[in-house]
């Protein structure tokens, strides 16, 4: 029995109307009264996946993209179609984008398999909508290409180079610790975005977008690109170029993606001293591959790999310098005794193919280091470490990197919050009596507990602490913190409180344990206490209808990637 050919073009995942004829024949007609002739809707269609928004500033110049990706499609003989989706963008959001990223990736999926399209270009940037469009992509698993907004450049503040975001918390810091007045952090709240794009540091948009170039499903050097020039147009309309020639060639997400492309993923993610979010995103999406990522993987690769890039918020730059010195194929270059150089792309050709003709990082510039000359290397730290112990039983990270390293190895009382928002009620209050030595726990910041794991962790520092020039101190929490943060912060703490894990029966006073070297987070109180205090506990209640109770009814914990069960 001969295999029945697969419909293609127009003529692709048709209307149901128990006539296939008729159904070629209606979308003829209609596509008539857009312009499309005969000769049009004979070429491969391509789709081409619009996540710009007015609410969305990081993707300000995404018309000009999608125009530039049409260009490229065109210009290979194939024709473009773009559709519009959810656009998840960090700063308008309520209560976080991270509720949103699996209804992003649902949406996604059935939009390229709903309607006519032989391969799609996904363009995404702000944090959530890469891994979202990822995880749609492997689902669909028609050819894919993904494409980026890219970084803002910086801007200037009284002299001083600034950036969003990591300086903002650093500015913002300040200003609570009486260092800048009212009227000076206003002039700095103009100065910290200065053009469209994702955050110009190694935020989770930049560190994303790293991922998806080195995992091979966006083309050679896409990642770096700043948003406002003309080498990410190029990349657009090669990308364009790209998506038309991947048709009907073995290069759809799951020909190419394997653990090797993972691994390699990760090894970059601790090269780059990257978001913590990326664990999360990367343990979904290799899920959706069905590849078993585990916490044990991350933590093995980042005893082994340094920090090369000198980024910000563990080095000192920008994602402008990191492209101008080369950008991921240099970075790749230099990690190659590390990597899976069988590992595929979308051009057909493996990664050790696409390096041979790259060059290393050059000794004119210090962005991106050489192995024997790393930015940070600490084998007993790592640049982001998971730990595990009696309060994180499933695991929990930490960028080590990122911290001040005499709290890697700290012990102290516990000031517990219930929820972001009674810390935001009393975390300034003196009457608490925090010290440094103080670990400061968060609850009920979750996927579940907090409606989205919110970045939450990242705690600030005690008003009247920061004043006496205190900067870093232990938090400990069941949720996020954004890529652009840093400190002391212990995260994604596992299983979360709104399931009834550990971190839900700590009280305050209880002695925390935070060693980063044997890799353990434990909290010192015996088991017939912790048993007593389980017997009081009471879970939150579920939203009653929508999105949000789908969420919580079937959203996985942090340690599994936090997608949906179903999925």
């Amino acid at each position: 029995m001969s295999k029945k050919k697969e419909k293609t073009g127009i003529n692709k995942n048709l209307t149901s109307y128990a006539d296939e004829e008729f159904s070629k024949y209606m979308r003829r007609a209609f596509l008539s009264s857009a312009g499309y002739d005969k000769e049009d809707l004979a070429r491969p269609v391509v789709g081409i996946v619009d996540t710009s928004s007015d609410y969305n500033t990081c993707h300000r110049q995404m018309p000009e993209m999608v125009s530039a990706v049409k260009r490229g499609v065109l210009e290979a003989g194939g024709i473009p179609f773009a559709f519009p989706t959810i656009s998840l963008n960090e700063i308008l959001t309520h209560p976080t984008t991270m509720l949103y990223r699996n209804l992003l990736a649902m949406e996604t999926e059935e939009m390229i398999t709903a309607q006519p399209m032989d391969a799609v270009v996904l363009i995404g940037g702000c944090d959530k909508t890469v891994p979202a469009q990822m995880m749609a992509a492997i689902s669909a698993n028609i050819p894919s290409v993904v494409v980026v907004a890219g970084s803002m450049m910086t801007g200037y503040w009284r002299g001083e180079r600034l950036g969003a975001c990591t300086d903002c918390r650093r500015m913002w810091a300040r200003y609570r610790a009486g260092e800048l007045s009212k009227a000076e952090i206003e002039e700095v709240e103009g100065s910290l975005v200065f053009t469209g794009g994702t955050c110009m540091v190694m935020g989770t948009a930049s560190t994303m977008a790293c991922m998806a170039e080195t995992l091979g499903m966006m083309l050679p050097g896409g990642a770096s690109p700043p948003h406002a020039s003309g080498d990410r147009l190029k990349n657009c309309v090669a990308s364009g170029r790209a998506a038309v020639g991947m048709i009907g060639k073995k290069v759809r997400p799951k020909d190419i993606l394997t653990r090797g492309s993972f691994l390699n993923a990760i090894t970059v993610l601790m090269a780059l001293s990257g978001s913590t979010n990326t664990v999360i995103h990367l343990t979904a999406v290799a899920k959706r591959a069905g590849i078993d990522l585990k916490l044990s993987d991350f933590d093995e690769i980042s005893r082994k790999v340094p920090v090369l890039v000198d980024c910000k918020p563990v080095g000192k730059g920008y994602m402008e310098d990191f492209h101008h010195a080369g950008g991921l194929p240099t970075l790749l270059r230099e990690l190659k005794p590390h990597l899976d150089l069988k590992a595929k792309t979308i051009t057909g050709r493996s990664l050790g193919y696409m390096l041979k003709k790259v060059e290393g990082p050059g000794s004119w510039q210090s962005t991106i280091r050489n192995l024997d000359d790393p930015l940070y290397m600490n084998r007993d730290f790592g640049a982001i470490s998971v730990l595990t112990g009696s309060l994180a039983p499933d695991g929990a990270v930490i960028k080590a990197a990122a911290a001040d390293p005499k709290f890697l190895r700290h012990r102290g009382p516990a000031v517990v919050f219930d929820t972001p928002e009674d810390a935001q009620r009393r975390i300034d209050d003196p009457r608490l009596k925090i010290t440094p030595d103080h670990v400061m726990v968060l609850k009920n910041a979750g996927p579940i507990g907090s409606l989205g794991m919110p970045e939450a962790g990242s705690l600030p520092i005690p008003k009247y602490l920061s004043e006496k020039g205190v900067k870093d101190m232990v938090r400990v929490s069941d949720g996020r913190m954004s890529g652009t943060s840093y400190g002391a912060v212990v995260l994604h703490v596992s299983p979360e409180t709104a399931v009834g894990g550990p971190i839900a029966l700590v009280e305050n006073g209880d002695m925390v344990e935070l060693d980063v070297g044997k890799r353990i987070i434990n909290i010192e109180v015996g088991d017939d206490e912790l048993k007593g205090r389980r017997e009081k506990f009471v879970p939150p209640k579920s939203p009653e209808r929508g999105w949000k109770r789908l969420f919580v009814t079937h959203v996985q914990q942090a340690h599994l990637g936090c997608d949906l069960d179903f999925l």
